[in-house]
């Protein structure tokens, strides 16, 4: 055993050692030699009673617990079911610096000639068809292309009076800034009180102008190229209503829509 210590200690000595003469050569044994032992109990202790060891790494927080606090629980995605527009909703306790008017034409612009709006506005084309708003426009398919570009025409007008051109007028934000918390009431109906409300380009609560002037503008352009035998008056404010009625009822699912997804799609969508 003393040999063994002896050539551990030569071993791990500099290799000068072999030029030197065997006199100058120290030659010690395993009892000269003290390894300090430190108490298993002390191990992370410093001499002022402070833990020496390094801080434990804090465990990342998972996304979904960061939803159900709160924080995240109003995010909105772009679309939702990966197919409707969900451009203009804002997630909840989000503050955005204010939209350009070419801001303001893209959003505009995104709402109407989305891939999905093909889908939604050959709905209500098949619907206004089976109730014959329009007789004149006949049936069949050539009387379903009739319906389907008035309202095609119809939606983008409205989309860009309401969301472009009359908010860079008013200086407003076509923005929906969801809520995000409280009971279904509250929520509901701070929706539907957005299309009388809404915010100004440095956030302030204001009249939504572009909501009721939008929508009303539409109709009434919507007479150069509707037929001329039928109400003009009566129609402008079915057209109007009807697109006032779609904005609240989008707003509401917008509202609500962060919550569905967490709980029925468990935040897949």
């Amino acid at each position: 055993m003393a040999s063994l210590g002896t050539t551990c200690i030569r071993a791990q000595g500099p290799s000068i050692e072999h030029d030197q003469s065997p006199e100058s050569t120290q030659w010690l044994s395993p009892d000269d030699i003290s390894l300090p032992v430190q108490d298993p109990q002390q191990s992370g202790t410093a001499a002022d009673g402070k833990s020496s060891a390094p801080d434990t790494p804090t465990p990342k927080t998972n996304r979904t617990e960061q939803n159900e606090s709160g924080d995240q629980s109003g995010k909105q995605p772009r679309r939702i079911l990966w197919i409707i527009p969900n451009y203009r909703a804002v997630s909840a306790n989000t503050h955005l610096p204010p939209l350009s008017f070419k801001n303001k034409l893209w959003l505009a612009t995104e709402d109407t000639f989305d891939y999905s709006d093909v889908i939604f506005v050959g709905g209500l084309a098949g619907i206004s068809m089976a109730s014959k708003s329009q007789p004149s426009f006949g049936q069949g398919g050539a009387g379903y292309g009739r319906y389907y570009w008035h309202i095609f025409v119809d939606g983008g007008i409205e989309n860009y009076m309401t969301e472009a051109i009359v908010p860079a007028a008013t200086k407003e934000d076509p923005r929906y800034y969801t809520l995000g918390k409280g009971g279904f009431f509250k929520r509901s109906g701070y929706a539907v009180s957005r299309l009388v409300l809404t915010r100004t380009d440095a956030g302030k609560t204001t009249v939504n102008i572009s909501e009721i002037v939008g929508p009303g503008a539409a109709a009434g352009i919507g007479n150069a190229y509707y037929p001329a035998q039928t109400n003009p008056w009566v129609k402008t404010y079915q057209r109007w209503g009807t697109q006032l009625g779609l904005d609240g009822v989008f707003n509401v699912l917008k509202e609500f829509w962060p919550d569905i997804d967490r709980a029925v799609f468990h935040g897949e969508y």
